[in-house]
């Protein structure tokens, strides 16, 4: 019986075979392996027979079973056994070769079977295939395949059959006409040469030690005709790829004299076969199998075909290779081999024909040879040894080649020449040059390299080739040991050439590595010695390695390298420097690593150098070596030609060096010498000469001057009178740059000359020639030149002459005669700026000349001032925007403003200030916004360094303060926010100054005035209403400081700013006036209703801020006394309300009094009319539409725009419950609620968004309920309710109010928030809302039970003293005639658990009744109030009585078991919380029941943690942490415990294995029953429970015991299981499979 259910589980298994899906396939698969692995043979038995049985299974299906076979064969291949080995043998045999055509996923699955069976029984397979394999018969493709893989599989076993079988096979050769048998027999004897090689290389572990290569020549040489002469021409690829693969290990076994018979013909014959690129790699790897052979035997045949056979070899090297691709990169290593294999025995020859094709121009030849090249010198050092020489001067070509690709072979031969000994031999110099000089490369072309993978593909940049010489440098520097006394002090020679200064940071990294095994070798004395051995001078290194540290972040960072380097060299540059070298050098490097290409500062760091450099001098104190140094900086200052950065700052060392040097001799040749030399044209250069000169004045000012004017009169420098040849030996052009740069030189001259002598030379020497200079006349007139280089030369020079006099000691007793010359100069060149566009920083400089300029005596006149003045405003102020923040336009503006405060500055009174503010003035009130914005930002700065310098010696009137101030308080609210800042910022300082001048001191702060400062964020913000705000406590801050007798002008002014372009500015203006003027009185008006349709008139025509506010003002005053008048005349107003009457309403919420008289005669509005009517429809069966009532609608719209403003908060704080128990039941009134179709029409239409000004945005469209919610929102929080607001606009509550759905959720939201956030406020609004639990309204009763439910849920009611009465009233609501009423009902009643837990023990039994109620609720069709007292039982259950609970435990499980498999995913999960809760009360009597109902349950709730709904399956990890206990099984307890928190994922095939365990270990019982439920599952809606129902069956009988197995009825589960074998859903057909796999068991 037992035997039938194994081989009736593995029918039904392969029966499923025919299934479409491939994962099911695999499943099938993995049972049956499971199976076998239980029962092999009984398993090999039953597929061998529904193979046999089944003759017309189609394939597919039949390679499932038979994989299956293999599968389970190779498993348990030790105890198969021989009768079953037979069995499989014999149908793998007749399933292989059933169809004579091939099906090969078929006929392989076949031959693999009879492949496992082989690595054991070899004997028995090959006596069963031999049968197949007959002489003078053409075999079965898959007969001679499993031959080939047999031999390959089982070495020691089939290599005794492979004589007999070649000797059967090579008749059988010449009768394969078809490409693939040909092509198997190939693969065969490829094959069987490779198992012999194998065999015979381990005879010591053979079992016939005696076999011979011999024993298979003859035969191995008979096929090898036959395929090479042939097979091998065939044109079918795939046939010459076989041939090739087999050739090359045939070649190994074949006769020696044959071998070498055949290669004259062999080698050609592969050869040509490279004429086909795609079969390269099969050629190649079969053609070095054969070279291997050939060298074996010692050939001497192979010597004549070695040119044939290097050409070939070397075109596969030359062939483009795309490393990518990893087929070609196997041919090109294979090729390689090929090289290894020759040079190993024909280095001569080898080379021969190598070291000629470097001298090839063609890029490919001469790349591939240096690639041969490198595999040699790796591959065979010793054959190479005596070849160096020759190598080596092969390499000439090479090294002059300009192609990145011969380049880069270039480099990693050298590398490969490093390591074995080639460059220590003459001639390895140029090598390690040429590497030397691709590290000088171009680095700059990161971007552009190409991708490793496609080098060969694409053009190799400079920057990769570079890359490669570095590492390369760096290798063969730190890891070659030999190579240390090669390159040291070699490489010095290419630190000094300019061409390689791209090289020095590798150089100097090989460098510091070398010196520092040198310096350990031979001590601290270590130094170099110069021999004339081409080694550059202590100057040169000194020079070099100095300039190129002042770009010390270019090439890598150089400095920190060329500095390190430079001090290692300390003693070999001078004796006396390491003292101050090893101090000074490190510390540089440090300063260096310490910041980054943007935090270096270019000056300061340049600075730190020449500093370096003078200290050095000074170190060395040595005329003769500081001459040297000079001389050997000015030999090299043009070789910086192409380095303008680096060549300047040498023509700056070359300054600091003339300036330590004492031969004056030296010091005017080499002047002059830079005066001749310099290219002028260049900007760098001539900046770099001035500093030089400036540099060399610091200590010889004569010799400076005088070769300066010496230079203008030498024959470098020819002047002429005439028109036509004012310059004959230089262009116009030039002559420019000359003069610019010697007007440069001047400043730099006065900048660091000696204080005491530079006054006397200021206008007798530099001044009249800097002018001579620039002035150029013709024919006696002035000609004003158009260069701007000289015009930016002489205004820096002006600048660096007044700082020059500013510094010096005499300056307050120097009278600069030429300042109103140099004045004027300056301001023509501002005047002849462009003022549409800012191109160049000629405006800035020369207003910072004239700042420097107007420093100085004499002072300017007033016309002169005033000329200055409007010439530079009216060329910054009008230029256009800029497209970006652009430094040169901050810059500018920066000057302007210095140069305003230095005027200023010498006139420190209201006349000065108010002198300047005349010419800003125009500017401050421009109808441009750009204009005004510099304006007012010039203002700011101007007046804070006024209130900064002033120092009042005596109480004297600022006249002019209302004027000033009604020019900038209105700008406070200018469109531009930068206006308004800047504007505060005058303002303050303004006030500030009036109290300078009222006598208090210059610290005193001010209170009111200080608040200014507090206002300026807010104004960044261009709201209307904030700017209002601001513009009022300015007005206020004004009128209490500003003076009387300055009143009138403030007021006038201002008057005058009504007129101001910028409308917020005039509104301002308004406002401050009437901010200023409040105190003279108010409007009183008689006609209440005339009154306000005049207001509301005279807003509809202006709408401006200064009449809406006198507007608001008026409804103010006339509410005060006529409030009940105002209140009926404005809600006769038409709805929707127009902006005009929202703002007039808006106005009653300024004076709390009075709002708080209007809120109650709204409210009493709202309670006196019915909240809607029913209008019925004519259409039968249709539900009769509410409309709202006007007047309890048009008192809400008032109460929201009262509720808007934020004065209405104490009105709304003393009115708080009324209100919001008035609009919570106007909300529940108005859901759903159409509003009035008749609505009174506005007498004018304008006021709805007409034509006119004032009429604003239309009004929204009027909804009674959203308008309700909003104004509950505003009543909230002007009550101080901000937070509730928040959280339930968080939560969506707002929008769930007027959702008839979901209103009762919404009331709920606000109920929560008001607990929360509103506690003490409840005791009064409970009071309020009680009465209306027996409301006619339906809306009413169920808002009052949802508002109530939900504060049940907090502990506020219960501090309160509310929960008794509210409790009652609740359970009064379960007889309400309404189902959403009774549901709230139980939800409030089971959040008392939350809200006073305390009290549930007191009042359980009631509790549990009225529970208990609303689950046997027979008026719930939905089953909500049902779920309801569910979720509130849940809640309770933890805190009542256990004696109450009990009495009802079994009677709650079993109402509540149905719901567990309930298609709403709300009942599913409250059931079974409700049941995980239940079981904290199973103890004692009711202990064994309860464990049934456990038993009953467990099944579903262990399947319903792969249910749809995630919610579902916490419910359910969380019912059975709650049941573990109560199991009585230790280990599922710690399971459940562990593995199902509810935040954590759960791997269910594990945990049910598991599971399973526990429950066959402790349950074994109740396997009948766990499996009976299953099997209820097997038929559920849900695909996932579907599928896991059979999988925890299979789990089950997994772990049950044999025994135990025997009360399944194996029947009806395995016909179950079977049904499920066809579910539409491929993972439930999976886990089927799977269980019947594990059937096996308990069969």
């Amino acid at each position: 019986m037992s035997e039938s259910r194994v081989k009736r589980l593995a029918t039904t298994l392969m029966d499923a075979t025919t299934d479409k899906d491939p994962l099911v396939h695999e499943q099938i698969f993995s049972a049956l392996c499971y199976l076998g692995g239980q029962e092999p043979e009984e398993i090999l038995h039953a597929c061998e027979e529904y193979l046999r049985q089944h003759d017309k299974l189609a394939y597919p299906h039949r390679v499932i079973i038979l994989r299956a076979m293999e599968a389970v064969v190779k498993g348990s291949l030790s105890q198969l056994d021989k009768s079953t080995a037979k069995v499989v043998i014999f149908l793998a045999s007749n399933e292989m070769t059933k169809s004579k055509d091939i099906i090969f996923e078929w006929q392989q699955a076949a031959s693999n079977v009879l492949v496992a069976v082989g690595r054991r029984f070899i004997n028995k397979v090959m006596e069963e295939v031999l049968t197949k394999f007959q002489p003078g018969v053409l075999p079965h493709y898959f007969i001679v395949q499993t031959f080939a893989n047999l031999s390959m599989a089982n070495v020691f076993g089939m290599v005794p059959f492979l004589n007999s079988i070649l000797g059967t096979m090579l008749p059988m050769l010449g009768m394969a006409r078809q490409d693939n048998m040909k092509s198997v027999f190939c693969y065969a004897l490829q094959s069987f040469s490779e198992s012999i090689q194998e065999y015979l290389a381990n005879l010591d572990k053979a079992p016939d030690p005696t076999v011979r290569r011999d024993t298979f020549s003859n035969e191995i040489f008979s096929a090898y005709e036959v395929l090479f002469y042939g097979w091998l021409q065939s044109r079918e690829a795939k046939l010459r790829l076989a041939v090739v693969e087999a050739l090359g290990p045939m070649t190994h076994l074949l006769p020696s004299e044959k071998l070498e018979e055949q290669l004259p013909r062999l080698i050609p014959g592969i050869l040509v076969l490279y004429r086909k690129p795609a079969e390269a790699y099969y050629i190649s790897k079969s053609l070095c199998q054969i070279l291997e052979a050939s060298v074996n035997i010692g050939s001497r045949t192979l010597d004549t075909q070695l040119d044939t056979l290097l050409n070939a070899l070397q075109l596969q090297i030359c062939a483009p290779l795309d490393s990518s691709m990893p087929v070609p990169l196997k041919n090109h290593n294979e090729v390689l081999r090929c090289f290894t294999v020759l040079a190993s025995s024909f280095p001569d020859h080898l080379l021969g024909f190598l070291l000629p094709k470097l001298e090839s121009g063609n890029e490919r030849i001469r790349v591939g040879t240096l690639t041969i090249l490198r595999q040699i010198i790796n591959s065979t050092p010793s054959q190479m040894e005596f070849k160096k020489p020759f190598i080596l001067s092969s390499m000439k070509l090479p090294l002059q080649d300009n192609s990145n690709r011969v380049k880069r072979a270039v480099v990693h031969v050298i590398s490969a020449m490093a390591h074995h000994g080639y460059l220590e031999q003459p001639g390895g110099e140029a090598l390690i040059e040429f590497l030397v000089r691709q590290c000088a490369l171009p680095a700059n072309q990161a971007l552009l390299l190409p991708r490793r993978s496609s080098l060969e593909m694409e053009d190799l940049t400079d920057s990769h080739v570079r890359d490669i010489s570095v590492n390369t440098l760096f290798l063969i520097s730190t890891t070659v040991d030999r190579m240390a006394d090669v390159l040291w002090p070699y490489l010095l020679e290419f630190v000094t050439p300019i061409p390689l200064t791209n090289a020095l940071t590798p150089l100097c990294k090989s460098l510091l590595f070398l010196a520092a095994q040198r310096q350990e070798e031979e001590g601290d004395g270590f130094q170099l010695t110069y021999d004339n051995n081409g080694l550059p001078s202590p100057y040169a290194l000194t020079v070099r390695l100095l300039v190129v540290s002042s770009q010390p972040y270019l090439g890598e960072g150089r400095g920190s390298a060329c500095l390190r380097l430079l001090n290692v060299l300390q003693l070999s540059v001078h004796k006396d420097l390491k003292p101050l070298w090893s101090r000074k050098i490190p510390a540089l490097v440090e300063h260096l690593e310490a910041n980054t290409t943007e935090s270096l500062s270019q000056k300061e760091w340049e600075e730190r150098l020449l500093k370096f450099l003078r200290e050095t001098l000074a170190a060395i104190s040595d005329p003769l070596w500081t001459s040297q140094l000079t001389q050997e900086m000015c030999r090299r200052l043009s070789s910086y030609n192409c380095y303008p950065m680096e060549k300047n700052f040498l023509y700056k060392c070359i300054g600091t060096a003339l300036a330590a040097c004492n031969n004056k001799d030296l010091v005017r040749k080499q002047l002059q010498d830079l005066l001749e030399t310099a290219r002028y044209q260049e900007e760098a250069e001539r900046e770099g000469l001035a500093s030089c000169l400036g540099l060399c004045a610091v200590t010889h000012l004569d010799e400076t001057l005088a070769k300066l004017e010496e230079f203008v009169k030498s024959d470098v420098f020819k002047k002429s009178a005439g028109l036509f040849s004012i310059f004959k030996d230089r262009s116009d052009h030039e002559v420019e740059k000359v003069k610019s740069t010697l007007i440069l030189c001047y400043g730099h001259v006065a900048k660091h000359a000696p204080r005491e002598l530079v006054l006397a030379r200021i206008e007798t020497d530099i001044l009249r020639n800097i002018f001579l200079y620039f002035n150029t006349k013709v024919l006696g007139i002035k000609v004003e030149t158009k260069d701007l280089t000289l015009k930016l030369c002489l205004i820096r020079s002006v600048c660096m002459i007044c700082q020059a006099i500013c510094a010096s000691d005499q300056s307050g007793d120097f009278s600069f005669s030429r300042k109103a010359e140099l004045v004027l100069q300056m301001t023509d060149f501002i005047k002849a700026e462009p003022v549409d566009s800012l191109r160049t920083s000629i405006r800035q400089k020369a207003m910072m000349a004239c700042m420097y300029l107007v420093i100085l005596e004499p002072p300017l006149s007033d016309t002169e001032k005033a000329e200055l003045v409007e010439s530079c405003l009216s060329s910054v102020l009008p230029l256009p925007l800029p497209d970006a923040p652009e430094p040169l336009w901050s810059n500018t503006l920066h000057a302007l403003k210095d140069l305003l405060k230095s005027l200023l500055h010498r006139h420190m009174t209201p006349h000065g200030l108010q002198n300047m503010f005349e010419h800003l003035s125009p500017w401050i009130k421009s109808a441009k916004e750009h204009e005004r914005e510099r304006a007012v930002d010039v203002s700011a700065a101007i007046l804070a360094f006024y209130r900064e310098k002033l120092n009042v010696s005596t109480v004297v009137p600022f006249y002019n303060l209302g004027f000033l101030m009604a020019l900038f308080s209105p700008r406070c609210t200018d469109s531009q926010a930068s206006v308004r800042q800047h504007a505060v910022d005058c303002v303050y300082s303004l006030l500030y100054v009036q109290l300078c001048y009222e006598g208090f001191s210059r610290d005193h702060r001010d209170d009111s005035i200080e608040k200014l400062k507090a206002l300026k964020p807010g104004l960044r913000d261009p709201d209307v209403s904030i700017l209002f705000q601001a513009c009022c406590s300015i007005a206020k801050v004004i009128a209490k400081r500003l003076p009387p007798d300055q009143m009138l002008s403030l007021l006038l002014s201002m008057l005058e700013g009504l007129a101001d372009p910028d409308r917020n500015c005039s509104r301002a203006a308004t406002v401050m006036i009437n901010s200023i003027l409040k105190e003279r009185g108010a409007v009183l008006l008689e006609k209440v209703p005339e009154i306000l349709e005049m207001v509301h008139a005279k807003l509809q025509e202006v709408d401006e801020e200064p009449v809406r506010r006198a507007a608001q003002q008026t409804v103010c005053i006339l509410a005060t006394q006529h409030k009940a008048a105002v209140v009926a005349t404005l809600l006769g107003r038409p709805l929707p309300l127009d902006s005009c009457t929202c703002t007039m309403w808006q106005a009653l919420a300024s004076d709390p009094p009075l709002t708080s008289q209007v809120l109650e005669l709204l409210l009493e509005k709202i309670h006196r009319d019915v909240p809607y009517k029913e209008n019925k429809s004519f259409l039968r069966g249709s539900t009769p539409e509410r409309v709202a009532t006007p007047f309890p609608l048009a008192a809400t719209c008032a109460l929201h725009e009262i509720l808007s403003v934020r004065e209405s908060g104490p009105a709304a704080l003393g009115l708080y419950a009324e209100l919001f128990v008035s609009l919570l039941l106007r909300v529940s009134c108005t859901v759903g609620v159409q509003p009035p179709r008749n609505l009174p029409l506005h007498k004018d239409r304008r006021s709805l968004g007409g034509k006119g000004g004032g009429g604003g945005p239309a009004p929204r469209p009027l909804e009674p309920c959203s308008s309700a919610v909003e104004t509950l929102k505003a009543m909230l929080i002007q009550g101080g309710s901000q937070e509730v607001v928040r959280a339930v606009a968080e939560a969506g509550g707002w929008e769930w109010l007027w959702s008839t759905e979901r209103h009762h959720d919404g009331v709920a939201l606000l109920a929560s928030a008001m607990a929360k956030h509103a506690g003490p406020k409840l005791p009064s609004i409970v009071k309020h809302l009680s009465p209306m639990f027996n409301s006619l309204y339906d809306s009413q009763r169920l808002t009052t039970t949802a508002f109530f439910a939900e504060l049940l849920g907090s502990n506020v009611v219960n501090d309160l003293v509310l929960l008794e009465s509210m409790m009652d009233s609740m359970t009064a609501r379960q007889r309400d005639s309404c189902n959403a009423v009774r549901m709230l009902a139980l939800r409030g009643l089971g959040n008392i658990a939350s809200g006073a837990p305390e009290k549930v023990r007191k009042h359980g039994a009631q509790l549990l009744a009225s529970m208990m109620n609303g689950m046997d609720d027979k008026e719930d069709p939905n089953h909500a109030v049902a779920l309801e007292a569910m979720c509130g039982l849940s809640k309770l259950l933890a805190l009542m009585e256990e004696r109450d609970v009990r009495s009802m435990l079994l009677h709650v499980a079993i109402r509540i078991r149905p719901f567990f498999d309930s298609e709403r995913p709300e009942l599913r999960r409250s059931s079974v919380v409700l049941f995980g809760n239940l079981t904290k009360f199973s103890a004692g009597s009711s202990e064994d029941a309860f464990f049934e109902q456990i038993l009953n349950g467990l099944v579903t709730l262990l399947l319903h943690l792969q249910d749809p709904k995630a919610e579902v399956i916490k419910a359910c990890k969380f019912a059975l942490r709650m049941c573990g206990p109560s199991m009585g099984c230790p280990g599922l307890c710690d399971m459940f415990q562990n593995h199902l928190h509810e935040d954590r994922g759960l791997h269910y095939g594990e945990f049910m294995n598991d599971v399973c365990k526990h429950l066959m270990q402790s349950y074994p019982d109740t396997l009948t029953r766990l499996v009976a439920t299953n099997l209820f599952y097997f038929k559920s809606n849900w695909p996932d429970i579907r599928a896991a129902a059979p999988m925890f069956v299979g789990f089950l009988v997994l772990h049950v015991n044999p025994e135990h197995g025997q009360q399944l009825d194996l029947d009806e589960l395995i016909a179950a299981l079977t049904v499920l074998l066809k579910d539409p859903v491929a993972a439930v057909r999976m886990k089927a499979a799977e269980t019947l796999g594990r059937l096996v068991r308990i069969v």
